[in-house]
Order: C-alpha cells, then sequence, then structure tokens
C-alpha cells in the first residue's frame, strides 16, 4: 500500500509540471477588456449591448463601416452589431436553404469558419454529414444568402477562410492551402504537397503542413497559417514560398511568448493552441487562443494581450490584460481601432482598447435610458406571453416567445416611461 501511495503521488507531479508556462509576457500598452454584447446567459436576444443574448457565439468579423458580424452558433444565425452596439439578426431563423436574411435556414450540421471580403460580403462555410462535406455560403450586403460551391476540394467545418486584396479565398483542409477565385471558379493547390509533415520550401510539391486550420492575411497578401501538426504559424508570399516564423516543434507541453520560433503554441486543439487568427492594419496578427488572446509583430515578437495561457475552468473577468478571462473564447476580428473577441463559453462579445485613454463625454452628449426586463425561469419549449399594464388591471401582450433557455432574460427595448406592470403567461 504504501509503494502505490508513492508510485501515485510521482505520477501526479510528473502530469502538473509537464503543462507549466514556461514564459508569459504581457504587452504594454494598457489593453483593457471589457464587454460590448451579451448578458450572459445563452439565449436569443436583439436589443443594445449588454442587453442581449448569444448562444454560443463562435465567430466574428468586421466591414468597413464598423459593423460587426457574428456566428452565432447555438442560436443558428448571424448577428450583426453596429458600432454603437445595437445587435440585431442578419441571417438565420427560416426554412430555406437560399433566400433572403431570416428567411433562411442555418441550422445544417456544423457551422464552419465565417470570413469576409473586401466587397463586405458574408463566407461562412457549412457542413452536413459528417463535416466533410462542406458548402460554401455567401451573405450579400442585401442579405441576400446564396449556395456557392458545394464540391470544393478537402474543404471542411474545420477550415480556415481568408481573403487577399484581389478577393481571392483562401482555404486550409486537406494538409493543403488552397486558393479559390469565386469569379472565376479557379481552384489551385497553393501551398503544401497533402502529406502531413513539416518543411518549408515552395508551393505545393516543396512544402508540407500537418493539420493547418485557422488563416490570416495582411494587407501585403502574405498569408499566415496556424499549421496545428506542427504547433508553428508559417508565412506564405505570393510566390508561393513557404517559410516557419514563430513557434516549434518540439513542445507539445508548454506555452511561452518570445521571439519566433522561441515562441511555443501548444499543439492540436490543447489549450494554448490557436482557434482564430486575424490581422490589423499595421502587420500585427492576433491569435485567439481559448483562454487568452497574443499578438505577433512584423519582427514575429509574440505576446499576451489579455487572459492566460491556462484556464482550467471556465472563468469570466472584465478588466486589464493580465487580469481579463475568457472562457474558450474561438473568434476574434480588428475594427475601430480595437479588438473584438467573440467569448464563446461566456455567451458575450468582448473587446480589448489598446492605449486606452479615459476621456470625459460632456453633459450634452449623455442621455440615461432605462430598459426594464424580465428574467423567465420556466420550462423550456414551452410558449410564453410578456404582457405589461399601466394599472395592474388592464394587461395588453407586446410579445410572444419560445423559450429556449431558462433562466431567460427578455428586455423591453422601450426606455421606461411612466408606471408600467410586467408579467409573463405561460401559454397551454
Amino acid at each position: 500500500m504504501k509503494t502505490n501511495k508513492i508510485l501515485t503521488t510521482a505520477i501526479s507531479i510528473v502530469f502538473m509540471l509537464a503543462w507549466q508556462a514556461d514564459a508569459q509576457t504581457y504587452d504594454t500598452n494598457n489593453e483593457v477588456v471589457q464587454t460590448f454584447a451579451g448578458y450572459g446567459i445563452p439565449g436569443y436576444v436583439d436589443g443594445q449591448g449588454m442587453f442581449t443574448e448569444f448562444n454560443q457565439p463562435s465567430q466574428i468579423v468586421a466591414d468597413t463601416a464598423n459593423n460587426l458580424y457574428v456566428l452565432d452558433r447555438g442560436n443558428f444565425r448571424i448577428r450583426k452589431i453596429t458600432p454603437t452596439g445595437a445587435v440585431s439578426t442578419l441571417a438565420g431563423g427560416g426554412t430555406f436553404f437560399e433566400g433572403y436574411g431570416t428567411n433562411v435556414s442555418l441550422a445544417w450540421l456544423t457551422a464552419g469558419p465565417l470570413a469576409i471580403d473586401h466587397a463586405n460580403r458574408l463566407w461562412l462555410v457549412m457542413a452536413n454529414g459528417y463535416g466533410d462535406n462542406a458548402y460554401l455560403l455567401s451573405i450579400g450586403t442585401n442579405g441576400y444568402v446564396n449556395i456557392e460551391n458545394g464540391g470544393l476540394t478537402n474543404l471542411n467545418s474545420s477550415s480556415g477562410i481568408c481573403f487577399d486584396s484581389a478577393n481571392n479565398l483562401y482555404y486550409s483542409g486537406g494538409n493543403r492551402i488552397y486558393r479559390y477565385s469565386p469569379n472565376s471558379g479557379n481552384l489551385q493547390a497553393f501551398a503544401g504537397n497533402g502529406v502531413a509533415g513539416n518543411f518549408d520550401g515552395q508551393g505545393p510539391l516543396f512544402s508540407a503542413f500537418a493539420g493547418p486550420a485557422s488563416l490570416a492575411c495582411d494587407r501585403a497578401d502574405n498569408l499566415y497559417v496556424w499549421d496545428s501538426g506542427n504547433a508553428t504559424i508559417r508565412r506564405i508570399d505570393q510566390d508561393q514560398n513557404v517559410t516557419t516564423i514563430a513557434g516549434n516543434n518540439n513542445n507539445w507541453y508548454s506555452v511561452a511568448d518570445g521571439v519566433g520560433t522561441n515562441a511555443i503554441f501548444a499543439g492540436g486543439s490543447a489549450s494554448g493552441g490557436i482557434a482564430a487568427m486575424f490581422s490589423d492594419n499595421a502587420g500585427n496578427i492576433y491569435f485567439v487562443c481559448g483562454s487568452c488572446v497574443r499578438k505577433m509583430n512584423a519582427q514575429t515578437n509574440v505576446v499576451t494581450l489579455a487572459g492566460v495561457f491556462y484556464q482550467y475552468s471556465s472563468s469570466y473577468a472584465d478588466g486589464a490584460g493580465n487580469l481579463a478571462r475568457f472562457n474558450n473564447a474561438s473568434g476574434g476580428c480588428f475594427a475601430q481601432g480595437m479588438i473584438y473577441i467573440a467569448d464563446t463559453g461566456n455567451n458575450r462579445i468582448r473587446n480589448i482598447a489598446l492605449n486606452q485613454q479615459s476621456q470625459v463625454v460632456s453633459p450634452a452628449s449623455l442621455q440615461l435610458n432605462i430598459y426594464p426586463g424580465l428574467q423567465i425561469t420556466g420550462t423550456i419549449g414551452r410558449t410564453y406571453q410578456i404582457q405589461v399594464s399601466p394599472n395592474m388591471n388592464t394587461w395588453t401582450t407586446v410579445t410572444t416567445l419560445l423559450l429556449g433557455s431558462s433562466p431567460y432574460l427578455w428586455i423591453d427595448q422601450n426606455p421606461a416611461r411612466g408606471s408600467k406592470f410586467y408579467r409573463a403567461v405561460m401559454l397551454p
């Protein structure tokens, strides 16, 4: 018995040390994390800022007017958020495979990556079957959803997608990177020989990847690849030269900030790996890593903006970068000079302000509004009416809703004026 106890203790110590973080270096530009939209309870409520509900928001992109578009995976919808925080539904919730906005169903088996091109069209990978029969959908600025292609080689729900300045679409799959022209339909194997491996070189014959996933493209049309099986960041220029610029394949069980190949990423889908990548206008590449957000500058110096490398339980906290906490964050983009994060496990959209400076808003620019709300603890799948009364004698129905989660937060979109009383009535 004594020997067994000693052996168990030794195994536990080795396991803990195997996942230690070697070095976490926080950026020094006063990054502050705040909640931009979402109440935190999984549900479906459009409205304003934190008086809204999401259900596992997993991807987020921004258009040229700084509107945000969120793949709200649990609600099978695309949600739009204006720069002022107004949340609405752009697409999903209907029954058709193609058509306008909310007439279309996005309730496929698996929702993959979301991207936006330079004409402000959204592109979404949707899959049926077991995720390997993927369709490429576009959503125009008028809200029209169209199936663009259902037969692209090796496109799947785990692919990464992004666009260059000429609106060529790049995607990962089958240990390759492909370039696809939506206008001409031309598909080209851009890099990677299709066999899992790890070597730099030019084009599809003289380079190899292992499980390439997330992609990003900078303003010079350099492509950045999260090579998950090798735990490295690979860069591909327009001459198809593949170069390893960060991470290394020698440390799968630790994570560290640093320059170039001294930086360490956890391989595969482990904590410390990369769920999403995106770029800004200054040549920086950002990595969304579940419990933290990291940045690589043009000199390949990798630092942490917010969060922590390892987080063994769900957590949520706004604040300065090293104090902020995320829960399975899986999407990000750059807009309005800030970073926006789809914090999936917290059912919120968060933003990271860079070089934040306090500015007092003049009283003339302020207006105080109070929005009443009800939190309903009820039976999921039953229909409820929300009723309002000025005197508790005469009641008027303001909305009817199907309870998709409990508790469920409903917000009156009209600011409070005078006396109002609310009640919820469960229908037969």
